[in-house]
């Protein structure tokens, strides 16, 4: 892509981006581990909106996998989210080399 084009669009690329922030301020992406026993919530920034945590996953005698199927859960949440930045944002990076 021609550089000079790429500065007479940067106002649409602005735009498009804050379209894309506003989007992702509202999306909610579930990640599970354990087969679906925790769940961590994230919205589009990342944050961590909800956990939900099946009653049969809380073994007090075993808390470190609790605390590594959080960990999981979390990481696919956050795999997703990213997934969905890549697809919203995919578009209009194409354009910028090394994205």
């Amino acid at each position: 892509m021609n550089p000079f084009e790429m500065v007479k669009n940067l106002k649409n690329i602005e735009s498009q981006m804050k379209t894309m922030k506003e989007e992702l301020a509202n999306l909610e992406v579930t990640g599970s581990a354990g087969g679906n026993m925790v769940q961590v919530t994230l919205n589009g920034q990342f944050e961590i909106k909800a956990v939900k945590i099946d009653p049969i996953a809380v073994d007090p005698r075993d808390v470190p996998m609790l605390q590594d199927l959080i960990v999981a859960a979390h990481h696919d949440a956050l795999d997703k989210v990213q997934e969905q930045i890549k697809a919203k944002a995919g578009p209009m990076l194409g354009g910028f080399p090394g994205l």
